[in-house]
């Protein structure tokens, strides 16, 4: 675990007792738990009513598909009405997401974020309904208009290709207005809230849920109770930094907060000892990661197809093996470990292909550390320069959404980076990436495989074929597990009934929000647990710098190439559909 001084781990042959014993088992008991739990809430949502409903809206949808060669006001407004069919918006999933929530968005005021009385609240509704009524005004305009040309459009039969045309520019217009309108309404919340309470019981039940699996393990639930109130703080500090309006316009999340002010305590007053029990990365971050497993829905894959598969699965091993191979052969790097962390991070999808990495080729703390940092600091700055030059070039949307899935690290970074040029760009640039993060469990037995019968042995270390099995991170099992069973469920369920109770059930509801908060506890411990005067001597020549570089050039290069030649020369047909 993070801190091995609390926790003795037997490093013999892999036992029975393993699976309650050691650290990537307990990731995978914990994950499998919240997933069971969501199921267990989420799933009886699906009553006969959301299915009438579903029903009724795919009619419509029908229909309209069959009436117009566009899509029509109807057709969205079937859309819209299977949209709010949320198993989070019945009352167990409005509770788990009051006792889950992060810290509250802030523009000048960070007290803001946990606490605002209800005088201060109705004052902002009032300024809200002002720019709401004006929303709603603009919204009931453009939606007259677009009655109007698609009724001109269907008074000729859908047969005049101009008055289509008009239909679907007005159309779009009135949609533009309408989310403007309803992201407008959403601000308008006329009552105070204090989250503090909230957060404390969510603090205490992330102790209980993580302290027996510690002490199972040999550790002190007391001692780390006592050092994970200061991570769980630093935790929501770093939330607090991020819901800044400023800070969400240049893209600074909370992982990169989370590690500054960790850095900021552990290089100067430096992590007292009675924290260190709590401060446990891999514990954290790989019980997240098993969870992310559930998200990755093969069906999800499949829809943007072969072109996808090739951008993810083809692209990312040639980066990770050249980047590896410049810095041994090029570069000299000392130590192949960081090598290789620093390669798969770049290529696959940043900080969790790097703790699987790590795990395979026994990396050290620091080197994973470095790796992290160099990761969070390029993902802040290509989700933000990123967008910009794809609008600035002219480049396509699915060519663009596609460069960035494949490029840029992290989930999230693409998710923002992909809604910043529109729905098309972030739906292809997320399913990329999810795409992409199959890899996880691949690249971790690839890089055992190679660590084991290559590297080590090329040294001298002559170690047996078992030998793979103890490098390979168990927590990806996990990871697999969670993918395949939902992905089957998914498919069982079907996919509107899946919208319902997965996507925003048991994956929104509880899984997803869970994730979240586990890796800022990851990211916290990581600035906790480093110290500046260890990180100086992989910083010699700025190695580590100018492999990650050269690395994401050749990533950002191939991956363009790719994407184009798989989207827009090879099967153009499926990106047509998308």
């Amino acid at each position: 675990m993070g801190n091995e001084q609390d926790i003795v781990e037997d490093k013999g042959v892999s036992k029975f007792s393993d699976l309650w014993t050691k650290e990537d088992y307990w990731a995978i008991w914990l994950g499998f738990f919240v997933l069971i739990l969501g199921m267990i809430i989420f799933f009886p949502k699906a009553t006969d009513e959301v299915k009438l409903n579903i029903a009724n809206a795919n009619a419509t949808l029908e229909l309209e598909s069959d009436r117009a060669p566009f899509k029509t006001m109807a057709w969205y407004k079937a859309v819209d009405a299977k949209k709010k069919l949320k198993a989070t918006s019945s009352p167990e999933g409005k509770w788990i997401k009051k006792v889950t929530s992060t810290p509250k968005g802030w523009k000048m005021n960070p007290v803001d974020a946990f606490l605002m009385s209800d005088a201060t609240a109705k004052a902002n509704a009032e300024k809200a309904k002002e720019k709401y009524s004006k929303a709603a005004a603009s919204e009931k305009v453009a939606m007259a208009n677009a009655a109007a040309t698609e009724s001109a459009a269907s008074f000729a039969g859908f047969s005049d290709a101009s008055k289509n045309a008009e239909a679907v520019k007005a159309i779009d217009a009135w949609r533009a207005a309408k989310a403007k309108a309803s992201k407008a309404k959403g601000k308008i919340k006329s009552t105070g809230y204090n989250q503090l309470p909230w957060l404390i019981l969510f603090m205490l039940l992330l102790i209980v849920f993580f302290g027996v699996g510690y002490t199972v393990m040999g550790g002190s639930i007391v001692k780390f109770a006592a050092g994970f109130v200061v991570v769980f703080l630093v935790a929501t500090l770093a939330y607090v930094a991020a819901g800044n309006g400023t800070m969400k316009q240049y893209g600074i999340g909370y992982a990169a907060w989370a590690i500054i002010f960790g850095l900021i305590i552990s290089n100067t007053i430096g992590t007292p000892e009675w924290v260190k029990p709590a401060v446990q990365t891999e514990y954290y971050i790989k019980t997240g990661l098993v969870l992310l497993g559930a998200e990755i829905l093969f069906g999800k894959i499949l829809s943007i197809g072969i072109p996808g598969i090739f951008v993810a699965w083809v692209v990312t091993p040639i980066v990770l093996v050249t980047t590896y191979i410049f810095g041994q052969k090029v570069l000299k790097m000392p130590s192949k470990t960081l090598n290789m962390t620093i390669s798969a991070d770049m290529s696959v999808c940043g900080v969790s292909a790097a703790i699987a990495t790590a795990a395979a080729c026994k990396a050290k703390k620091e080197e994973l550390t470095l790796a992290v940092g160099l990761s969070l600091v390029f993902t802040s700055v290509m989700m933000v320069v990123m967008p910009i030059v794809i609008k600035a070039a002219g480049i396509p949307h699915v060519l663009g959404g596609a460069w960035m899935g494949g490029t840029i690290d992290a989930t999230g970074a693409v998710a923002a980076a992909g809604a910043f040029l529109s729905e098309r760009a972030l739906y292809v640039a997320a399913t990329i990436k999810m795409i992409q993060n199959v890899l996880i469990g691949v690249i971790a037995f690839c890089v055992a495989l190679y660590w084991v019968t290559k590297v080590e042995a090329a040294e001298g270390n002559h170690v047996g074929l078992i030998e793979i099995w103890h490098r390979f991170p168990k927590f990806v099992i996990g990871f697999i597990i969670a993918s395949v069973v939902f992905s089957a469920i998914y498919q069982a369920v079907g996919k509107d009934m899946a919208y319902v109770i997965i996507d925003h059930g048991a994956l929104r509801g509880l899984s997803r929000i869970l994730r979240g908060w586990f890796f800022c506890l990851a990211f916290t411990s990581i600035g906790l647990a480093t110290n500046f005067r260890e990180l100086k001597e992989y910083f010699k020549g700025g190695k580590p710098l100018i492999l990650y570089i050269c690395g994401q050039s050749l990533n950002l290069v191939l991956t363009l190439t790719m994407a184009y030649i798989m989207f827009y020369l090879v099967f153009p047909d499926i990106t047509a559909k998308i």
